[in-house]
């Protein structure tokens, strides 16, 4: 006798994808509960605990019903469950579009091919920056994005340093995000441009829109 796959999920919503390179698209979201993580900017707290058991079933069951070509598999980390890696795999199954939000501080591999997969690389701002497992960043491929949410003047140089250092933009599209209320995104735009960086500026478009409220 089989047990049915399970995952605790805090959420399943459709919006806008609101980073990366599919900011903009219509996407279901599929927010995992759990992270062993605590970030000094996250966003998503309420995601730490609580949630519900889904089946693997019920949870594409849901997916589908919103119609949408995209999504994205979010958290929390959503590799702190290990039913995770399935979910991914099955959604590619069925056709869609998918991309992963992951840190820097889980192993990402072993994941699909076909997976999008944003890497949060935390930086010293974060207060998680130690656990950023480094080498794998030399795994990554044109599919995969690395993010750092920058935080201050010294964050912006350290994620600079560890960008040339490692030839980050040479594997995959990089992103630099201010720090929602830590970093104006004026002043971080003119620290890339005058550095001419090969990165991609971003903003969260989600919270332009609808600023923090859940489920957006």
């Amino acid at each position: 006798m089989t047990t049915e796959v399970r995952l605790k999920i805090t959420e399943i919503f459709h919006s806008l994808q609101g980073e990366a390179q599919y900011v903009g698209m219509p996407t279901v979201f599929v927010r995992l509960t759990g992270c062993p993580l605590r970030c000094h900017y996250c966003d998503t707290a309420y995601a730490f605990h609580g949630g519900e058991w889904w089946t693997l079933g019920e949870i594409l069951e849901r997916v589908a019903e919103f119609g949408a070509r995209d999504v994205c598999v979010t958290g929390g980390e959503p590799l702190a469950q290990r039913a995770c890696v399935q979910l991914l795999h099955e959604l590619c199954e069925r056709g869609y579009r998918v991309s992963l939000e992951t840190s820097g501080a889980l192993i990402v591999a072993g994941i699909d091919a076909r997976v999008s997969r944003v890497v949060d690389v935390k930086t010293p701002g974060s207060g998680e920056e130690p656990r950023n497992l480094y080498p794998q960043l030399q795994t990554l491929n044109p599919l995969d994005q690395i993010k750092f949410v920058i935080t201050s003047r010294s964050d912006y140089e350290w994620s600079r340093a560890l960008l040339a250092e490692q030839a980050l933009d040479q594997r995959c599209g990089v992103l630099f995000s201010p720090s929602f209320g830590q970093v104006e995104p004026r002043e971080l735009a003119e620290w890339i441009l005058a550095d001419r960086l090969p990165v991609r500026f971003q903003l969260q478009l989600h919270k332009l829109l609808w600023g923090d409220e859940r489920g957006r």
